[in-house]
């Protein structure tokens, strides 16, 4: 249940178009559906503005499927993050429209009226093997409705490929930034722009690196003060504070 759907329902009832217990019908899926293994909430949009995402880590295909159809069938957008290829074959059946990016481990169902983004993010990445936590974070954004930048390969390795790419920085709203090793490059980009720097750090390095927690201890740490951080390769939460940061800049 949309935001617009809800008031197109009560508009219809103003109208007279529709009865009282017609639009209880309408409504008794809210404010959670529950299939039994799950409790889908429809509420969410109206709530958040943005619609409930499946998390497919640890839930069969069938179940992963299942959730997405019922969703799908509400008419909200539809994301499912770490989906593997069974389970992503799986949800395609019961959504063959939705669009499978095996790099992100995602399946993301477009379904607004929305043709317009609603505000700018940028995501950089310091290497490519962080792009599969970078690109979780750009389909999420762009699931939700924003313009996403995509800045890879930026590392602090080589700092000139990120000042090449400055003015890029410039027009975003808010930046997300993934990087594993020791986790510099979040500064460094909060050194360059002034807008909210969204750290995550990735579970990319050698042995030291301890699965990432060498690059969250040094975000954490960050000099820069316009930077905050989020979980281990935590991409999907990024893109979503990060949605919320420009929508509220675009409203403003």
């Amino acid at each position: 249940m949309t935001p617009d759907e809800l008031l197109r329902v009560l508009a219809a009832v103003e109208r007279g178009e529709l009865s009282a217990g017609a639009a209880q019908q309408r409504l008794s899926g809210m404010p959670f559906e529950n299939l039994g293994f799950a409790r889908i909430d429809h509420h969410r949009p109206l709530r958040h503005g943005l619609p409930e995402v499946i998390y497919a880590a640890g839930k069969t295909a069938e179940q992963t499927a299942a959730i997405f159809g019922r969703l799908a069938a509400s008419g909200v957008d539809v994301l499912a993050t770490r989906v593997d290829d069974e389970a992503a074959a799986a949800v395609l059946v019961v959504a063959p429209k939705a669009v499978h990016n095996p790099v992100a481990r995602t399946v993301a169902l477009r379904q607004s009226a929305a043709t317009t983004a609603v505000g700018q993010i940028a995501i950089v990445c310091a290497g490519t093997s962080d792009l599969p936590v970078a690109e979780e974070a750009a389909v999420t954004a762009e699931c939700f409705g924003v313009a996403v930048t995509r800045l890879y390969d930026v590392g602090v390795a080589g700092v000139h490929r990120l000042l090449a790419v400055r003015d890029q920085l410039a027009s975003a709203q808010a930046v997300i930034v993934c990087a594993g090793m020791e986790g510099a490059l979040p500064s460094v980009v909060g050194g360059l722009v002034g807008v909210p720097v969204i750290a995550v750090p990735t579970s990319v390095g050698y042995g030291a690196s301890f699965g990432g927690a060498a690059a969250l201890l040094g975000m954490l740490n960050s000099c820069s003060p316009n930077v905050t951080v989020v979980n281990i390769d935590n991409g999907f939460g990024a893109a979503y504070t990060a949605t919320l940061i420009a929508r509220g800049a675009e409203r403003k």
